[in-house]
Parts: structure tokens; C-alpha cells; sequence
């Protein structure tokens, strides 16, 4: 009789666990799409930018830096290395906003 019990104790378990397996993967195939990181959209244009994020800022993203230039600074829209971009974008893909060239 004891070992029924046990059997029965372990069989609970792995039931328990594989229920928890399946609620877990299943919440992570259901996540909200806002949840997911933005893709990065560089354009070469500024006006192509502009359309694409309408309320948003356009930046100069300089891809070998790792930095983005606001419009009146000195290295914004300069440079091979580069491209247009929403600001909201950059940041949430880890770019950082550069100190230098303010005017």
C-alpha cells in the first residue's frame, strides 16, 4: 500500500511539472507583440524617416560609433557609416545619443 502511495505521489509531480511547462511556453507564445523589441529601420533620406515616424524625432545613426547626432549638430547627416533614423527606434535598439558637436 505505501508504495501505491508513492507511485501515485510521483506520478502527481510530474503531472504538476509538465502542466507548468506547457502554462509557461504557452504564455510566451501568447506575449503581446508590444512586448517584443522594435526593429530598427535605417532609411538614407531624412524625409523617408520622417514618414515612417511621423511624431517622432529623426536622428543620424552612425553605426561604427554607436552613437545618434539631433538635427544641428555638427556630425548629423555626415559620414559614410550612417543613417537616418527614428529616434524611439534607436534607443530601444542601445544606441546612444552623442554630447559632441552641439552648436
Amino acid at each position: 500500500m505505501y508504495q501505491f502511495e508513492a507511485n501515485e505521489n510521483r506520478r502527481d509531480m510530474r503531472l504538476y511539472f509538465y502542466s507548468c511547462s506547457v502554462t509557461f511556453f504557452a504564455l510566451i507564445l501568447c506575449a503581446p507583440q508590444s512586448a517584443m523589441a522594435q526593429t530598427l529601420a535605417p532609411f538614407r533620406y531624412e524625409a523617408q524617416a520622417q514618414r515612417h515616424c511621423p511624431v517622432d524625432t529623426v536622428v543620424w545613426l552612425d553605426f561604427r560609433s554607436g552613437r545618434y547626432y539631433l538635427k544641428g549638430q555638427r556630425r548629423y547627416a555626415s559620414g559614410h557609416t550612417g543613417s537616418f533614423v527614428c529616434r524611439n527606434e534607436a534607443r530601444d535598439s542601445g544606441y546612444r545619443r552623442s554630447l559632441l558637436g552641439l552648436r
